[in-house]
């Protein structure tokens, strides 16, 4: 009883009917968030990496682990 008023109205008719609704959007949610992530990290990689090819090799640090 307490769930259907704490949950939005998708979620709360999943409780009452037999169709996934919660779990289908869950999917669609992730579906679109991990292309979007993954080519944020793409791109932060890829200027990562052109930054380090253009520095003058003057200004680059000693450090070795």
């Amino acid at each position: 009883m307490i769930d259907s008023f704490l949950a939005c109205s998708t979620c709360a008719n999943n409780f009452v009917s037999d169709d996934n609704a919660a779990g289908y959007a869950i999917l669609f949610m992730l579906g679109v968030l991990l292309p979007i992530l993954g080519g944020i990290g793409f791109l932060m990689v890829r200027i990562i990496r052109r930054g380090e090819a253009d520095l003058d090799p003057e200004l680059r640090d000693d450090f070795t682990a």
